[in-house]
């Protein structure tokens, strides 16, 4: 049978050329730990993790090489930084599209005395950007948003809210899953404090990797959610407060590190502006096939303005369960999907498809428009069956 693999919104599939072969070099030939051992193999590690963090600087517009944080994955990064930022009588802004991995943390926040609001979005996904001062508190310590939404691909205003943060003196920080390493980011240009990433979607790294980068101003103020060894001042039994060690305990991922340094090293040269524009093609082809179909039981969630959404799509099979549908294009037709409620709820409430969920499409770097083609035409004979 053959397989198109569309769930890339979950994690990348294939990964970018070189990234098993750094990963496989690194066990076969390097092997060690950094920060721990006085020999080239140890520096050589060394040498590749902080290339790492150049790397990640130059692609979100950063100048702070020490604060780029690698962490296990974007949850723990969201975790470090709610839990490590906020304090009681906190007041942050969320939007009402946020992924579990914002929101969990922030209502385990809540039993610590933190606050919070979301700011409104359409049926469509889009931000009622409108409303946020008038929902900004004298205690608002940040607004804390997704980038794109996960469920629908609907597109978060950052420069607007960026600006909206400055004026007002608070905090913006930016869960950049569904879109780093796809979309063009400027940390500075758009006023983010604090932007996690995860290696393992968009960048086309490995799973098991990703971080943070963070300004000094709110690196200084957060507590440290791990603490252990670093490697460094080991004479005393005290968490290092110099970045990146405050916050870098314990062994690091490495062969991660390697796998998404190949991945930054691909992106460098294929140019993420052109792997934007092909998955863009792809998902723009793709909503106009499904349209032609003329069929009233397939409802879009998310915007159909290709400027103001990425490559995530889903679809409500009105009068069809969802799951059904996915598993028959699994099943009868080798087709990779996701449905239900993507980790997102409350983005299912607002785009009224709870509880039935969606079925979503995801395209990447490696599809084509025959893959396209072909989820279109399966679609089509499931909804005549």
């Amino acid at each position: 049978m053959k397989r198109v693999y569309l769930d890339n919104g979950s994690t990348s599939y294939p990964k970018a050329p070189g990234v098993s072969d750094a990963v496989k070099n690194f066990m076969d030939n390097i092997g060690t730990n950094v920060n721990r051992g006085g020999y080239e193999e140890a520096y050589a590690a060394e040498d590749i993790i902080i290339e790492t963090r150049e790397k990640l600087c130059k692609l979100f517009h950063f100048d702070k090489l020490r604060n780029v944080i690698f962490t296990p994955s974007i949850t723990y990064s969201l975790n470090y930084i709610i839990k490590g930022y906020l304090r009681a009588g906190d007041h942050v802004l969320v939007s009402s599209l946020e992924h579990n991995a914002m929101m969990r943390p922030l209502n385990q926040m809540v039993d610590c005395g933190v606050t919070f609001d979301r700011i409104p979005c359409t049926r469509d996904g889009e931000m009622m950007v409108e409303k946020i001062e008038e929902m900004i508190r004298p205690n608002t310590k940040a607004i804390m948003i997704l980038h794109a939404s996960n469920v629908c691909g609907t597109l978060m205003p950052l420069e607007e809210v960026g600006e909206i943060c400055v004026k007002h003196g608070i905090k913006f920080i930016v869960d950049a899953a569904q879109t780093a390493g796809s979309f063009p980011i400027d940390m500075e240009k758009m006023h983010i404090d604090v932007l996690a990433f995860t290696g393992h979607k968009s960048l086309l790294g490995p799973q098991g990797i990703g971080g943070f980068l963070v300004s000094d101003e709110v690196a200084h103020e957060m507590v440290p959610l791990v603490t252990g060894g670093t490697g460094s001042i080991s004479d005393q039994e005290v968490q290092p407060e110099f970045l990146p060690d405050k916050f870098e305990s314990g062994t690091q991922n490495i062969p991660g590190i390697y796998g998404l340094h190949a991945a930054l090293c691909y992106l460098e040269k294929t140019g993420i502006e052109n792997i934007h524009a092909h998955e863009m093609e792809l998902c723009k082809a793709f909503i106009d096939k499904v349209d032609a179909l003329e069929n009233e039981n397939i409802r879009l969630v998310g915007v159909r303005d290709m400027s103001k959404r990425g490559p995530v799509v889903s679809f409500d099979f009105i009068g069809h369960d969802n799951a059904e549908v996915s598993f028959r294009l699994d099943s009868e037709y080798g087709i990779s999907t996701r449905c239900g409620m993507h980790c997102a709820p409350n983005a299912h409430k607002t785009l009224e498809t709870y509880p039935q969920g969606t079925v979503r499409f995801a395209f990447g770097f490696k599809n084509t428009m025959e893959d396209v083609d072909y989820a279109v035409n399966a679609i089509r004979e499931i909804l005549q069956k």
